[in-house]
């Protein structure tokens, strides 16, 4: 399944159903710590926020029920709303999807007053970039004399030689090092620092600099971005990650990341079925890997901060069977019980998901200081029951009838976790 698809669920579901929540709230999780920054944050008021990261993918794009998506993460304390405006490809509805982010951000402001919500740069582009005009102060800040245009999908691409990975026919991944690119990741992050985001996930950094080695161009484009933050932004920051397999993105001991990110990378446990685990080393884990530096913000660490997260991609053609079938290889390494680890995850029961979630929340917290879990909130997911594609923490409710009633156990884990209690 390509995440394309993920993105046509979303839209589907974008739909915003005023009800009010079928309970009334008994308590609420309101976090003791400091959130407070100015162009730059601390270490202790960055992990605060990633303390109570929960991903709510598609909440600007109005996936799910808004008012109850407001709801359960006021009850929860949720201080950064990870990918909460999420778009794979599909780049001809990007302009609407901008419209709608401006409206629900009024809406979704209700969480908190210090809450970060974050927008996302992927590793994809399509041809329908073709669609979407170029403004004129994205060639001005790039030093470019202005033309009147839409973007071009081929300049954005690797050379034809280089194109090793495409998404499909007619999506591929940038080049950093293309004028083209840089124009386009510029306009998409100032577009999002507009709208209000204070957060910007860039996806697989890594598989878009092959040819910016010593990360010039990545550097140039995060120096402009900062710039216009700085002066723009609702904070004057915006705090800028990546999935980093490599560990993360460092040039001359400067840290391109204000914090990492990564998939968790779940084992499968042989000894019970669709049990998995952590483990350090496991896969593309970051657990104890990730590199250090000097932050934008001033600070120096031998780790920078992280999180983790369930990610989401597919299936395979075994869902529910582990990697090794009757002796048969069932490729894709990061495959879990056949599902992605999102999907996985759904897929359980609630006794497990509960029990699941606050020993890999208790196992990175221990195992790496370093390291937090992202919570699981709203996701695209593959599901077999009920032929679902989103997965939701709500409580359920006639709001959100499919809700999981995850939120009550992420709950229970932030109010007893003693790192953001003072």
């Amino acid at each position: 399944m390509k995440r394309r698809q993920f993105l046509t669920a979303s839209l589907a579901a974008s739909a915003v159903v005023w009800t009010a929540p079928a309970f009334a709230l008994i308590s609420s999780s309101t976090p003791r710590g400091n959130y407070e920054f100015n162009r730059t944050i601390s270490r202790e008021v960055l992990e605060n926020y990633l303390s109570r990261a929960i991903t709510m993918q598609g909440l600007l794009s109005a996936v799910g029920n808004t008012q109850d998506n407001i709801r359960m993460l006021k009850h929860i304390g949720a201080r950064y709303m990870g990918r909460s405006i999420c778009l794979w490809g599909g780049e001809s509805k990007l302009l609407a999807n901008f419209e709608l982010a401006r409206k629900q951000m009024a809406l979704v402001r209700a969480i908190s007053p210090d809450a970060i919500f974050e927008a996302c740069i992927f590793e994809i582009v399509s041809t329908e970039v073709e669609q979407v005009p170029v403004p004129d102060w994205t060639f001005t800040a790039l030093g470019l004399p202005v033309e009147k245009r839409n973007f071009r999908y081929e300049a954005i691409l690797y050379p034809p030689s280089q194109r090793s990975r495409n998404w499909s026919s007619t999506a591929s991944v940038p080049d950093v090092s293309q004028t083209e690119t840089q124009l386009w990741f510029y306009f998409l992050a100032r577009s999002y620092i507009d709208l209000g985001f204070e957060g910007i996930h860039w996806g697989q950094m890594e598989i878009m600099n092959y040819n910016d080695p010593h990360l010039d161009h990545y550097a140039r484009i995060f120096a402009l971005v900062r710039a216009y933050a700085a002066q723009h932004a609702r904070r004057g920051m915006v705090l800028c990650n990546a999935h980093t397999p490599g560990g993360g993105l460092v040039r001359n001991g400067e840290l391109l990341l204000d914090f990492h990110a990564m998939p968790l990378r779940l084992k499968e446990n042989p000894d019970k079925a669709q049990d998995a685990t952590l483990e350090v080393g496991f896969a593309e884990s970051i657990y104890l890997h990730s590199k250090g530096g000097r932050t934008y913000s001033g600070w120096t660490c031998e780790h920078l901060p992280y999180l983790v997260e369930l990610d989401n991609w597919g299936v395979s053609k075994y869902p529910g069977q582990p990697r090794q079938t009757a002796g048969r290889a069932v490729k894709g390494a990061s495959w879990l019980w056949g599902y992605d680890e999102i999907s996985w995850y759904a897929n359980q029961s609630d006794a497990y998901r509960a029990q699941w979630l606050r020993y890999a929340y208790n196992w990175v917290r221990k195992t790496d200081p370093s390291g937090f879990v992202e919570m699981p909130g709203s996701r695209g997911v593959v599901l077999p029951l009920g032929h679902r594609t989103w997965y939701f923490a709500n409580n359920p409710s006639p709001a959100v009838p499919e809700g999981s009633g995850d939120e009550n156990i992420i709950y229970s884990i932030w109010q007893s976790d003693k790192h953001n209690t003072v």
